[in-house]
Protein backbone atom coordinates (compact mmCIF):
# COMPACT_ATOMS: atom_id res chain seq x y z
CA UNK A 1 0.00 0.00 0.00
CA UNK A 2 1.43 3.60 -0.75
CA UNK A 3 1.06 6.30 1.55
CA UNK A 4 1.23 9.19 -0.19
CA UNK A 5 2.93 12.80 1.51
CA UNK A 6 0.66 14.57 -0.16
CA UNK A 7 -2.73 14.48 2.48
CA UNK A 8 -5.80 16.28 2.19
CA UNK A 9 -6.68 15.51 5.63
CA UNK A 10 -3.67 17.91 6.90
CA UNK A 11 -4.96 20.65 4.84
CA UNK A 12 -8.11 20.02 4.26
CA UNK A 13 -9.63 22.09 1.54
CA UNK A 14 -11.65 21.34 -1.61
CA UNK A 15 -8.53 22.14 -3.59
CA UNK A 16 -5.97 20.38 -2.11
CA UNK A 17 -8.49 17.41 -2.32
CA UNK A 18 -9.14 17.78 -6.04
CA UNK A 19 -4.76 17.92 -6.65
CA UNK A 20 -4.42 14.68 -4.36
CA UNK A 21 -7.17 12.76 -6.74
CA UNK A 22 -5.70 14.37 -9.77
CA UNK A 23 -2.08 12.50 -8.55
CA UNK A 24 -4.03 9.19 -7.96
CA UNK A 25 -5.59 9.18 -11.19
CA UNK A 26 -1.56 9.94 -12.26
CA UNK A 27 -0.46 6.62 -10.83
CA UNK A 28 -3.64 4.76 -11.86
CA UNK A 29 -2.73 6.12 -15.63
CA UNK A 30 1.04 4.84 -14.39
CA UNK A 31 0.45 1.35 -13.04
CA UNK A 32 -2.78 0.61 -15.82
CA UNK A 33 -4.69 -0.28 -13.20
CA UNK A 34 -7.39 1.14 -10.99
CA UNK A 35 -5.75 2.67 -7.55
CA UNK A 36 -8.03 1.78 -4.49
CA UNK A 37 -7.81 5.60 -2.70
CA UNK A 38 -8.79 5.42 1.02
CA UNK A 39 -9.09 8.68 2.84
CA UNK A 40 -9.19 8.94 6.53
CA UNK A 41 -10.20 11.80 8.86
CA UNK A 42 -10.49 11.84 12.56
CA UNK A 43 -13.92 13.60 13.50
CA UNK A 44 -15.83 14.57 16.91
CA UNK A 45 -18.05 11.68 18.37
CA UNK A 46 -20.29 9.91 16.29
CA UNK A 47 -22.54 6.99 16.82
CA UNK A 48 -21.80 4.24 14.16
CA UNK A 49 -25.04 2.80 14.17
CA UNK A 50 -26.97 6.40 13.92
CA UNK A 51 -25.03 6.95 10.66
CA UNK A 52 -25.79 3.61 9.20
CA UNK A 53 -29.30 4.22 10.22
CA UNK A 54 -29.16 7.55 8.40
CA UNK A 55 -27.63 6.15 5.08
CA UNK A 56 -29.54 2.52 5.31
CA UNK A 57 -30.23 1.51 1.93
CA UNK A 58 -31.98 -2.32 1.20
CA UNK A 59 -29.71 -2.51 -2.19
CA UNK A 60 -26.83 -1.68 -0.41
CA UNK A 61 -24.23 -3.87 1.27
CA UNK A 62 -23.23 -3.28 4.88
CA UNK A 63 -21.16 -4.31 7.74
CA UNK A 64 -21.86 -3.41 11.15
CA UNK A 65 -20.17 -4.69 14.05
CA UNK A 66 -20.37 -3.81 17.88
CA UNK A 67 -19.46 -4.47 21.57
CA UNK A 68 -20.28 -2.27 24.10
CA UNK A 69 -18.63 -3.23 26.77
CA UNK A 70 -15.12 -3.46 24.85
CA UNK A 71 -15.59 0.18 23.48
CA UNK A 72 -16.06 -0.57 19.74
CA UNK A 73 -18.42 -0.14 17.08
CA UNK A 74 -17.41 -0.21 13.27
CA UNK A 75 -19.94 0.41 10.21
CA UNK A 76 -19.36 0.06 6.85
CA UNK A 77 -21.42 0.95 3.65
CA UNK A 78 -22.24 0.75 -0.33
CA UNK A 79 -19.08 -1.20 -1.58
CA UNK A 80 -16.17 -0.07 -3.43
CA UNK A 81 -15.23 -3.34 -4.36
CA UNK A 82 -16.28 -6.94 -4.08
CA UNK A 83 -15.44 -10.40 -4.12
CA UNK A 84 -16.33 -13.68 -3.56
CA UNK A 85 -15.27 -17.74 -3.27
CA UNK A 86 -16.21 -21.01 -2.14
CA UNK A 87 -14.62 -24.36 -1.40
CA UNK A 88 -11.83 -25.29 1.11
CA UNK A 89 -9.33 -22.44 -0.35
CA UNK A 90 -11.77 -20.18 0.06
CA UNK A 91 -9.95 -18.36 3.26
CA UNK A 92 -6.36 -18.65 0.85
CA UNK A 93 -8.54 -17.13 -2.31
CA UNK A 94 -9.21 -14.06 -0.06
CA UNK A 95 -5.75 -13.40 1.02
CA UNK A 96 -4.64 -13.31 -1.89
CA UNK A 97 -7.14 -11.13 -3.13
CA UNK A 98 -6.60 -8.53 -0.29
CA UNK A 99 -2.72 -8.57 -1.14
CA UNK A 100 -3.34 -7.45 -5.10
CA UNK A 101 -6.02 -4.63 -3.80
CA UNK A 102 -3.48 -3.15 -0.94
CA UNK A 103 -0.52 -3.34 -3.72
CA UNK A 104 -2.90 -1.10 -5.63
CA UNK A 105 -4.05 0.86 -2.64
CA UNK A 106 -3.27 4.31 -1.93
CA UNK A 107 -3.86 5.91 1.78
CA UNK A 108 -3.44 8.71 3.37
CA UNK A 109 -4.87 10.36 6.94
CA UNK A 110 -4.11 9.67 10.53
CA UNK A 111 -3.62 5.46 9.84
CA UNK A 112 -2.10 4.74 13.37
CA UNK A 113 -5.95 5.69 14.20
CA UNK A 114 -7.73 2.49 15.46
CA UNK A 115 -9.53 1.51 12.30
CA UNK A 116 -8.12 3.88 9.81
CA UNK A 117 -7.22 3.43 6.27
CA UNK A 118 -9.03 0.84 4.05
CA UNK A 119 -11.04 -2.04 5.82
CA UNK A 120 -12.39 -5.96 3.95
CA UNK A 121 -15.63 -7.05 5.96
CA UNK A 122 -16.41 -10.01 5.65
CA UNK A 123 -19.78 -12.40 5.53
CA UNK A 124 -19.14 -16.11 5.99
CA UNK A 125 -20.98 -19.29 5.98
CA UNK A 126 -20.88 -21.65 8.12
CA UNK A 127 -20.04 -24.48 4.99
CA UNK A 128 -17.48 -24.32 2.46
CA UNK A 129 -20.27 -24.38 -0.08
CA UNK A 130 -23.47 -22.21 -0.56
CA UNK A 131 -26.25 -23.46 -2.75
CA UNK A 132 -26.78 -21.45 -5.25
CA UNK A 133 -30.01 -19.88 -4.56
CA UNK A 134 -28.76 -19.02 -0.70
CA UNK A 135 -28.61 -15.44 0.31
CA UNK A 136 -25.32 -14.89 1.07
CA UNK A 137 -22.05 -16.70 -0.80
CA UNK A 138 -20.11 -19.14 0.94
CA UNK A 139 -17.24 -16.41 1.68
CA UNK A 140 -17.99 -12.39 0.52
CA UNK A 141 -15.58 -9.82 1.13
CA UNK A 142 -16.03 -5.66 0.92
CA UNK A 143 -14.20 -2.84 1.09
CA UNK A 144 -16.69 -0.28 1.60
CA UNK A 145 -17.77 3.44 -0.16
CA UNK A 146 -17.87 4.89 3.43
CA UNK A 147 -17.17 4.08 6.87
CA UNK A 148 -17.40 5.36 10.67
CA UNK A 149 -15.67 3.58 13.67
CA UNK A 150 -15.03 4.12 16.77
CA UNK A 151 -12.87 2.71 19.43
CA UNK A 152 -12.44 4.20 22.76
CA UNK A 153 -12.85 8.33 22.19
CA UNK A 154 -11.45 7.68 18.95
CA UNK A 155 -14.23 8.23 15.96
CA UNK A 156 -12.66 7.88 12.26
CA UNK A 157 -14.57 8.13 9.32
CA UNK A 158 -13.22 6.65 6.21
CA UNK A 159 -14.17 7.23 2.03
CA UNK A 160 -12.90 4.54 -0.06
CA UNK A 161 -12.61 5.46 -3.69
CA UNK A 162 -11.72 3.43 -7.08
CA UNK A 163 -9.74 5.58 -9.14
CA UNK A 164 -9.16 5.41 -12.78
CA UNK A 165 -6.78 6.95 -14.97
CA UNK A 166 -9.71 9.09 -16.51
CA UNK A 167 -11.80 9.48 -13.13
CA UNK A 168 -13.85 12.92 -13.12
CA UNK A 169 -11.77 14.31 -10.12
CA UNK A 170 -14.05 17.25 -9.78
CA UNK A 171 -16.81 15.33 -9.01
CA UNK A 172 -15.55 13.01 -6.98
CA UNK A 173 -13.55 15.51 -5.08
CA UNK A 174 -16.92 17.67 -4.53
CA UNK A 175 -18.84 14.20 -3.31
CA UNK A 176 -15.99 13.26 -0.52
CA UNK A 177 -16.05 16.78 0.74
CA UNK A 178 -19.62 16.96 1.10
CA UNK A 179 -19.42 13.64 2.86
CA UNK A 180 -16.11 14.46 4.99
CA UNK A 181 -18.27 17.66 6.19
CA UNK A 182 -21.48 15.71 7.03
CA UNK A 183 -19.36 13.43 9.23
CA UNK A 184 -18.25 16.69 11.37
CA UNK A 185 -21.33 17.58 12.12
CA UNK A 186 -23.60 15.41 11.51
CA UNK A 187 -27.63 15.60 11.82
CA UNK A 188 -29.03 12.44 13.30
CA UNK A 189 -32.19 13.92 12.96
CA UNK A 190 -32.16 12.46 9.46
CA UNK A 191 -32.79 9.06 10.52
CA UNK A 192 -36.22 7.60 11.07
CA UNK A 193 -36.95 5.59 14.40
CA UNK A 194 -36.12 2.00 13.51
CA UNK A 195 -38.15 -0.24 15.86
CA UNK A 196 -38.13 -3.83 16.48
CA UNK A 197 -41.36 -5.96 15.96
CA UNK A 198 -43.93 -7.24 18.66
CA UNK A 199 -44.14 -10.60 18.81
CA UNK A 200 -44.55 -12.54 15.61
CA UNK A 201 -47.87 -14.25 14.81
CA UNK A 202 -46.93 -17.18 13.41
CA UNK A 203 -44.07 -19.80 14.30
CA UNK A 204 -42.74 -22.45 12.65
CA UNK A 205 -40.22 -25.13 13.13
CA UNK A 206 -38.20 -25.68 9.65
CA UNK A 207 -38.34 -29.18 8.91
CA UNK A 208 -41.85 -30.08 10.57
CA UNK A 209 -42.63 -30.28 14.56
CA UNK A 210 -40.79 -32.72 16.39
CA UNK A 211 -37.50 -32.40 13.81
CA UNK A 212 -34.98 -31.19 16.23
CA UNK A 213 -35.40 -33.55 18.58
CA UNK A 214 -35.31 -36.52 15.94
CA UNK A 215 -31.98 -34.89 14.62
CA UNK A 216 -30.90 -35.40 18.51
CA UNK A 217 -32.00 -38.11 18.78
CA UNK A 218 -29.85 -39.83 16.17
CA UNK A 219 -27.05 -37.73 17.03
CA UNK A 220 -26.80 -39.41 20.14
CA UNK A 221 -27.17 -43.01 18.82
CA UNK A 222 -24.22 -41.83 16.22
CA UNK A 223 -22.10 -40.89 19.71
CA UNK A 224 -23.12 -44.76 21.16
CA UNK A 225 -21.67 -45.95 18.07
CA UNK A 226 -18.34 -43.85 18.34
CA UNK A 227 -18.88 -41.91 15.05
CA UNK A 228 -17.81 -38.89 16.61
CA UNK A 229 -17.64 -37.32 19.97
CA UNK A 230 -19.76 -34.47 20.31
CA UNK A 231 -21.97 -32.48 17.80
CA UNK A 232 -23.30 -29.35 18.15
CA UNK A 233 -26.91 -29.34 16.20
CA UNK A 234 -29.08 -25.93 15.57
CA UNK A 235 -32.65 -25.23 15.31
CA UNK A 236 -34.35 -23.30 13.32
CA UNK A 237 -37.68 -21.61 13.04
CA UNK A 238 -39.43 -19.14 10.70
CA UNK A 239 -41.28 -16.30 12.69
CA UNK A 240 -43.58 -14.26 10.41
CA UNK A 241 -44.64 -10.22 11.90
CA UNK A 242 -47.59 -8.06 9.94
CA UNK A 243 -44.95 -5.49 11.17
CA UNK A 244 -42.00 -3.65 9.14
CA UNK A 245 -38.96 -5.86 9.97
CA UNK A 246 -36.63 -3.74 9.98
CA UNK A 247 -32.85 -4.76 10.84
CA UNK A 248 -31.36 -1.95 12.11
CA UNK A 249 -34.68 -2.16 14.87
CA UNK A 250 -33.51 -5.39 15.95
CA UNK A 251 -29.96 -4.63 16.17
CA UNK A 252 -30.96 -1.69 18.70
CA UNK A 253 -32.39 -3.77 21.04
CA UNK A 254 -29.69 -6.40 20.91
CA UNK A 255 -26.61 -4.11 21.58
CA UNK A 256 -28.57 -2.32 24.56
CA UNK A 257 -29.30 -5.95 25.82
CA UNK A 258 -26.73 -7.63 25.23
CA UNK A 259 -23.18 -5.48 26.03
CA UNK A 260 -20.96 -8.20 26.70
CA UNK A 261 -21.10 -9.66 22.82
CA UNK A 262 -20.83 -8.54 19.21
CA UNK A 263 -24.01 -7.14 18.33
CA UNK A 264 -24.02 -7.30 14.97
CA UNK A 265 -25.63 -6.66 10.94
CA UNK A 266 -24.46 -8.03 7.75
CA UNK A 267 -26.62 -7.49 4.60
CA UNK A 268 -26.38 -8.76 1.44
CA UNK A 269 -27.78 -5.87 -0.83
CA UNK A 270 -31.19 -7.86 -1.84
CA UNK A 271 -32.93 -6.66 1.27
CA UNK A 272 -31.58 -9.61 3.48
CA UNK A 273 -29.65 -9.30 6.20
CA UNK A 274 -28.44 -11.78 9.10
CA UNK A 275 -28.44 -10.27 12.53
CA UNK A 276 -27.33 -11.30 16.07
CA UNK A 277 -25.37 -11.15 19.06
CA UNK A 278 -22.90 -13.65 19.84
CA UNK A 279 -20.69 -14.04 23.03
CA UNK A 280 -17.59 -15.74 21.07
CA UNK A 281 -14.92 -14.19 19.47
CA UNK A 282 -13.02 -16.95 16.87
CA UNK A 283 -9.67 -14.55 16.24
CA UNK A 284 -8.04 -11.15 16.96
CA UNK A 285 -5.03 -10.00 15.16
CA UNK A 286 -3.24 -6.96 16.32
CA UNK A 287 0.30 -5.92 16.85
CA UNK A 288 2.01 -9.03 15.71
CA UNK A 289 -0.15 -10.94 18.67
CA UNK A 290 -3.39 -13.42 18.14
CA UNK A 291 -5.97 -13.58 20.56
CA UNK A 292 -8.62 -16.17 20.35
CA UNK A 293 -10.55 -18.27 23.34
CA UNK A 294 -12.29 -21.41 24.38
CA UNK A 295 -15.61 -20.56 25.13
CA UNK A 296 -17.50 -24.23 26.20
CA UNK A 297 -19.88 -25.29 28.77
CA UNK A 298 -22.73 -23.48 29.95
CA UNK A 299 -25.04 -22.67 32.99
CA UNK A 300 -28.40 -20.22 33.70
CA UNK A 301 -28.06 -17.28 35.60
CA UNK A 302 -29.49 -16.60 38.45
CA UNK A 303 -32.23 -14.21 40.02
CA UNK A 304 -30.24 -13.20 42.70
CA UNK A 305 -26.30 -13.04 43.46
CA UNK A 306 -26.31 -15.95 45.82
CA UNK A 307 -28.03 -18.41 42.95
CA UNK A 308 -26.13 -16.63 40.36
CA UNK A 309 -22.87 -17.73 42.30
CA UNK A 310 -24.32 -20.82 42.93
CA UNK A 311 -24.60 -21.71 39.35
CA UNK A 312 -21.10 -20.65 38.45
CA UNK A 313 -19.62 -22.57 41.39
CA UNK A 314 -21.75 -25.41 40.05
CA UNK A 315 -20.50 -24.62 36.15
CA UNK A 316 -16.58 -24.79 37.54
CA UNK A 317 -17.07 -28.12 39.33
CA UNK A 318 -18.86 -30.25 36.37
CA UNK A 319 -17.13 -32.40 35.31
CA UNK A 320 -19.11 -32.97 32.25
CA UNK A 321 -18.57 -29.23 31.49
CA UNK A 322 -15.02 -29.25 32.01
CA UNK A 323 -14.39 -31.95 29.69
CA UNK A 324 -16.26 -29.99 26.70
CA UNK A 325 -14.14 -26.86 27.53
CA UNK A 326 -10.84 -29.61 27.47
CA UNK A 327 -12.20 -30.26 23.88
CA UNK A 328 -12.43 -27.21 22.59
CA UNK A 329 -8.95 -25.98 24.00
CA UNK A 330 -7.21 -28.94 22.62
CA UNK A 331 -8.28 -28.89 19.42
CA UNK A 332 -7.29 -25.09 19.04
CA UNK A 333 -3.67 -26.32 20.13
CA UNK A 334 -3.98 -29.42 17.23
CA UNK A 335 -5.60 -27.00 14.50
CA UNK A 336 -2.72 -24.62 14.96
CA UNK A 337 0.44 -26.45 15.47
CA UNK A 338 1.67 -26.34 12.19
CA UNK A 339 1.92 -22.78 12.61
CA UNK A 340 4.48 -22.71 15.40
CA UNK A 341 2.86 -20.57 17.60
CA UNK A 342 3.26 -20.76 21.61
CA UNK A 343 0.34 -20.75 23.05
CA UNK A 344 -0.20 -18.63 25.84
CA UNK A 345 -2.88 -19.30 28.98
CA UNK A 346 -3.93 -19.61 32.12
CA UNK A 347 -4.07 -23.00 33.81
CA UNK A 348 -8.03 -23.08 33.99
CA UNK A 349 -10.90 -21.47 32.65
CA UNK A 350 -13.21 -19.00 34.63
CA UNK A 351 -16.82 -18.33 34.12
CA UNK A 352 -18.21 -15.74 32.01
CA UNK A 353 -21.21 -14.43 32.76
CA UNK A 354 -23.26 -12.76 30.21
CA UNK A 355 -26.87 -11.50 30.15
CA UNK A 356 -28.67 -14.72 29.71
CA UNK A 357 -26.21 -17.62 30.12
CA UNK A 358 -22.84 -18.18 32.06
CA UNK A 359 -20.20 -20.25 29.99
CA UNK A 360 -16.57 -21.44 30.95
CA UNK A 361 -13.99 -18.86 29.24
CA UNK A 362 -10.55 -19.35 28.92
CA UNK A 363 -8.31 -16.53 26.67
CA UNK A 364 -5.84 -17.43 24.72
CA UNK A 365 -2.39 -15.78 23.03
CA UNK A 366 0.83 -16.04 21.11
CA UNK A 367 3.10 -14.18 19.05
CA UNK A 368 2.63 -14.17 15.30
CA UNK A 369 5.16 -15.47 13.04
CA UNK A 370 6.01 -12.97 9.90
CA UNK A 371 4.95 -15.50 7.44
CA UNK A 372 1.25 -16.08 9.14
CA UNK A 373 -1.92 -14.39 8.24
CA UNK A 374 -5.00 -14.11 10.34
CA UNK A 375 -6.59 -15.58 7.62
CA UNK A 376 -4.55 -18.46 7.98
CA UNK A 377 -5.94 -19.04 11.40
CA UNK A 378 -9.35 -18.43 10.68
CA UNK A 379 -8.95 -21.37 8.07
CA UNK A 380 -7.47 -24.08 11.06
CA UNK A 381 -9.97 -22.45 13.56
CA UNK A 382 -13.42 -22.71 12.01
CA UNK A 383 -15.69 -24.63 12.87
CA UNK A 384 -14.73 -24.63 16.93
CA UNK A 385 -15.96 -27.02 18.77
CA UNK A 386 -18.56 -25.23 20.19
CA UNK A 387 -20.64 -25.01 16.86
CA UNK A 388 -19.18 -27.78 15.15
CA UNK A 389 -18.01 -30.53 17.19
CA UNK A 390 -15.25 -32.92 17.59
CA UNK A 391 -13.98 -34.54 15.77
CA UNK A 392 -14.56 -32.28 13.51
CA UNK A 393 -15.33 -33.66 10.01
CA UNK A 394 -17.56 -36.45 10.99
CA UNK A 395 -19.29 -33.82 13.03
CA UNK A 396 -19.61 -31.37 10.20
CA UNK A 397 -21.00 -34.28 7.90
CA UNK A 398 -23.14 -34.96 10.79
CA UNK A 399 -24.88 -31.23 10.56
CA UNK A 400 -25.33 -31.29 7.33
CA UNK A 401 -27.06 -34.95 7.30
CA UNK A 402 -28.98 -34.24 10.22
CA UNK A 403 -30.14 -30.41 9.77
CA UNK A 404 -32.98 -29.43 8.00
CA UNK A 405 -31.99 -26.70 6.46
CA UNK A 406 -28.19 -24.95 5.03
CA UNK A 407 -26.66 -22.98 7.85
CA UNK A 408 -25.67 -20.39 5.78
CA UNK A 409 -23.60 -17.47 7.67
CA UNK A 410 -25.00 -19.07 11.15
CA UNK A 411 -21.82 -19.93 12.57
CA UNK A 412 -19.77 -19.08 10.38
CA UNK A 413 -16.87 -16.56 11.03
CA UNK A 414 -17.96 -12.76 10.49
CA UNK A 415 -15.33 -10.31 10.64
CA UNK A 416 -12.41 -7.61 8.74
CA UNK A 417 -9.32 -7.34 8.28
CA UNK A 418 -7.31 -4.25 8.08
CA UNK A 419 -4.60 -3.18 6.11
CA UNK A 420 -1.80 -3.98 7.93
CA UNK A 421 -2.98 -7.66 7.98
CA UNK A 422 -4.78 -7.45 11.68
CA UNK A 423 -8.37 -7.69 12.41
CA UNK A 424 -11.40 -9.47 14.37
CA UNK A 425 -13.30 -12.58 13.35
CA UNK A 426 -16.44 -13.78 15.67
CA UNK A 427 -19.14 -16.67 15.57
CA UNK A 428 -22.07 -15.84 13.98
CA UNK A 429 -24.81 -16.46 16.54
Amino acid sequence: MKILPQDPATNPTPESLRAFLGQCCALAKEAARPQLVSISLTVDHLDPLAVLESIFEPSELHFYAERPAHGFAVAGAEAVLDFSAAGPGRFAAAREHIARVLADAIAVGPLDEPFAGPHFFFSNSFAHEAPADAPFPALRLFVPRWQVARMGDSTVAVANLLITADAPVDLIATKVWKAHAKFRAFDYRSARRKDRPSAPQRAEEIGGDGAYQRAVGQALQEIAHGDYHKVVLARSRRLTTTEEFHPLGVLNHLRQHYPACYAFSIANGRGQSFIGASPERLVRVAGGRMHTEALAGSAPRGDSASEDAAFARALLASEKDQREHRLVLESIERRVADLGLKLEHAGHPRVLGLANVQHLHLPISATLPASVHILDLLARLHPTPAVGGTPRAPAVAAIARLEPFARGLYAGPQGWVDHRGGGEFFVGL
